[in-house]
């Protein structure tokens, strides 16, 4: 049996398969097709003077082979996004991870530099007052040679 959703589903490619079988076909002959099966093979029929049977072996095996290719071409669509989500999830993980090492590592330089400012407070002081004088000092001479 004709798969009448499939032809009428993929009548754009179909329908150039159809002429390339039957040349005597015109594009206004095929224009005509409005869904109904038994009408295509009507006016095949009466184009072509090939039997009905043959024409219909011929739809039937065009809308087989047809739903066949929609099937794995949606089988191939499925594959690639549920490859993609896996491939977003294993970015998402590694991120994840990626922000957990960097704050680890930015609370342990932070918990270091606490401790030696509790071992040390005077020297952690003059190291402060240090950087402070050369931070000045550079601001100092950077805005007077602007002037």
């Amino acid at each position: 049996m004709i798969n009448q959703q499939v032809l009428q589903g993929n009548w754009n490619e179909l329908k150039g398969r159809i002429r390339s079988k039957w040349g005597q076909l015109t594009n206004d002959d095929l224009q005509q097709f409005d869904g109904n099966v038994d009408r295509l093979v009507g006016v095949i029929q009466r184009k072509t003077g090939e039997a009905r049977e043959a024409i219909e072996r011929y739809l039937n095996d065009l809308t087989a082979n047809s739903s066949s290719a929609v099937g794995q071409a949606a089988d191939a669509v499925r594959d690639y996004a549920h490859q993609a989500s896996e491939r977003i999830q294993d970015g998402t993980e590694w991120a994840a991870g990626s922000m957990r090492q960097g704050y680890d590592s930015l609370r342990d330089q932070y918990e270091e530099a606490e401790e030696m400012v509790r071992r040390r407070p005077s020297e952690a002081a003059a190291v402060c007052f240090g950087a402070g004088v050369l931070t000045g000092l550079v601001l100092a001479l950077l805005l007077h040679r602007k002037a």
